[in-house]
Formats: C-alpha cells, sequence, structure tokens
C-alpha cells in the first residue's frame, strides 16, 4: 500500500511540475481566436499563428472547450484535493489489515478502493501495477 501512496504522490508531483510550467490560468479565448492566460498573455495564438517558430493550429469546438476547462488553475486544484484526500486516508489506510500473503489486496477493503480510484487516472503511466487497478 505503502509503494502506491509513493507512486501516486510522484505523479502529483509531476503533474504539479508541468502546471506550474505553463502560463497562468484560468485560460480563455480572444475575440480573435487566442488562448490567453489569466494575465492576458497570449498561450498559444490563434488559428494558423507562429509558436516558437512553428505554424499552430489550436483545436476548435469540443477540443478547445476541454483545453480551456483543463487549464493550470484547474490541474492545480485538482491535484491539492488530491493530496488532501491522501492525507486523510493515510491514518485510516494504516488502521486496514488489508495484507493477503504480504502483499497488498486494494480490493478488500473501501479505504484502499479509494486509494486505487485516485491512481487510476495514472495508470497508464510508468511504474502503475495492475495489482493496484481497481
Amino acid at each position: 500500500m505503502d509503494d502506491l501512496v509513493q507512486w501516486l504522490r510522484a505523479q502529483l508531483d509531476e503533474d504539479e511540475r508541468i502546471a506550474q510550467g505553463a502560463p497562468v490560468g484560468p485560460w480563455s479565448m480572444d475575440g480573435s481566436g487566442s488562448v490567453v492566460g489569466a494575465d492576458g498573455s497570449r498561450v498559444v495564438p490563434s488559428v494558423g499563428g507562429a509558436l516558437n517558430g512553428r505554424v499552430t493550429r489550436w483545436p476548435e469546438g469540443p477540443a478547445a472547450a476541454h483545453i480551456l476547462g483543463h487549464d493550470p488553475a484547474r490541474v492545480l486544484r485538482e491535484i491539492d484535493a488530491k493530496r488532501q484526500l491522501l492525507t486523510d486516508l493515510a491514518p485510516l489506510l494504516a488502521q486496514t489489515d488489508a495484507a493477503i500473503d504480504g502483499e497488498w489486496n486494494g480490493h478488500d477493503d473501501l479505504h484502499g478502493r479509494l486509494l486505487a480510484y485516485v491512481a487510476l487516472p495514472y495508470a497508464d503511466r510508468s511504474g502503475y501495477r495492475e495489482e493496484w487497478r481497481p
């Protein structure tokens, strides 16, 4: 169980590093179709614009709405919520005897399942173990 908690904390640290390196959110779209940060700086130029010398095309419609809805400010709030959940779960996990033949089986207790659910979005990342899957 400790392995999953440590691994999950590392994933949250990586998400935080990435989000903090992005332009400040919340993001929005200006009248020209450019995505702008909370400080008014352009995150991505308008369709057909150039970013670092490369021609870019900003997604439109549902893809743009999804990206705008997952700006760094939102991601950082989600990371904070997950960290708070891990902090609240820690004493409960310590009280739960979820060891079977020396290996953790997160499916045998509610707290272990909650932890497994928090980790599930990261299942495509290196180090994720299939036995953690809820």
